[in-house]
């Protein structure tokens, strides 16, 4: 038989009646042929309650110990859902990840996953189970060890276990019925889409978009696996949700498919730096030792042998930032005049496949924000995506005067 897989996060399996709902809509694809491999989350709150009593117990924890306690909370949830299932006398059992087995590095609590091996799934697909449920978010280290993917790691458990069943499609169900050309709370005119490529999709998450998890989405596009990102509290047709697939198929010729924002940006500045060879280097080299998830870098023309270099990181990343930089100075590596950090910046993001063949994108975003009297001042870019640093007091003015601009709130 065919193998769907389906995953539901926290808020789709937050108690006994949710979850009861939830079996019921894997039912309904059982009903209709297919061997269904569903990938669960804890309950909404129940891993942000053990990761406090894990901080409770040992400010300095053993990371081992971490993941054996937080992953516990989707194997609670498995269980109940198999449960829920056999009462509906569909065939089911749980599944946690070393019983796969979910086979992962070694890096506890952020882990990546190695390998699915299919044989034990499907051995007992072939025996009559019609519905493995897997707790999500979890594997197994080569030490044997329980293991944790990072937050949104059951986005990227489902569409593993869709590349390595040769599954026909990955449901992502979450609190949203599909990706919007922007948030639907900051512009009211943000249209559901039908479809949407890769690359989109993963420069949107990356950008801010929060509704899938940036690693589910690379390795989606890896292995060609087709997502459909739908909600769990709607009644469902079989066109439901946003299909995310390859460009190929995209029907829509819009430039332009969706303006993120992220509100939590820094724009930094180290003046008068000696502009020489290697420089670069040596800034972001440290950075990137600290930690530093660097986006925008700029670096002004040259005047006297100094130069000036201008980067964005979010802002929870600025004292750390800081801190290796000034380390950097003490060790001799680098030079400055002094760094300015500015935390009340954000940025937006206009993103569209089309740009690749359409000229004048840039042109129009820039005449758009200028018309509303927005500075800007930092731009990057890419094949697929313009991004620009603002004043985070006119982020949400930008996102809608640029979402009308582009006419996103009409289909192609």
């Amino acid at each position: 038989m065919p193998v769907l897989v389906m995953k539901f996060g926290g808020t789709s399996v937050a108690n006994l009646d949710r979850i009861r709902r939830v079996a019921k809509r894997i039912g309904v694809e059982v009903a209709k042929g297919y061997d269904v491999i569903v990938i669960v989350s804890a309950m909404s709150g129940k891993t942000n309650e053990l990761v406090g009593w894990v901080g409770e117990t040992s400010p300095l924890y053993d990371a081992r110990e971490y993941d054996a306690v937080v992953s516990s909370g989707e194997n609670v949830t498995a269980g109940l859902m198999a449960l829920t299932l056999q009462e509906m006398e569909i065939p089911a059992r749980s599944w946690q990840g070393w019983q796969v087995p979910v086979k992962t590095s070694s890096a506890h609590s952020a882990a990546r996953i190695l390998d699915i091996p299919p044989e034990n799934i499907m051995a007992k697909f072939a025996e009559g189970m019609r519905v493995a449920v897997v707790a999500g978010f979890q594997g197994v280290s080569p030490e044997g060890r329980i293991t944790t993917l990072g937050r949104g790691g059951s986005d990227t458990t489902a569409v593993a276990f869709a590349a390595a069943m040769g599954a026909e499609r990955c449901d992502i169900y979450t609190d949203v019925d599909g990706v919007y050309t922007t948030d639907p709370r900051i512009s009211p005119k943000a249209r559901k889409l039908d479809r949407i490529a890769y690359e989109e999709m993963l420069e949107l998450a990356s950008l801010g978009a929060k509704v899938l998890q940036t690693r589910s989405v690379e390795l989606a596009m890896r292995f060609n696996v087709k997502l459909r990102v739908l909600s769990s509290f709607e009644e469902q047709s079989d066109d439901a949700g946003t299909l995310v697939c390859a460009e190929e198929e995209i029907m829509e010729s819009k430039v332009v498919t969706g303006v993120a924002y992220s509100r939590d940006e820094a724009k930094m500045t180290l003046m008068s730096v000696a502009d020489q060879p290697g420089i670069a280097a040596a800034i972001f080299g440290p950075l990137s030792e600290a930690g530093v998830n660097v986006d925008m870098i700029i670096q002004n023309i040259s005047e006297d042998g100094r130069t000036d270099m201008t980067f964005s990181c979010p802002t929870e990343q600025v004292a750390r930032a800081e801190n290796a930089l000034k380390k950097a100075v003490e060790a001799g590596n680098i030079d400055y005049g002094h760094l300015v950090a500015d935390t009340n910046v954000a940025k937006i993001s206009a993103v569209g496949i089309g740009m690749r063949s359409q000229s004048g994108v840039a042109a129009k975003m820039f005449r758009t924000l200028s018309d509303e009297g927005i500075n800007i001042k930092v731009i990057a870019t890419s094949e697929i995506k313009i991004s620009v640093l603002i004043d985070r007091k006119y982020m949400e003015l930008a996102v809608q005067a640029l979402h009308d601009a582009f006419d996103l709130d009409k289909a192609g």
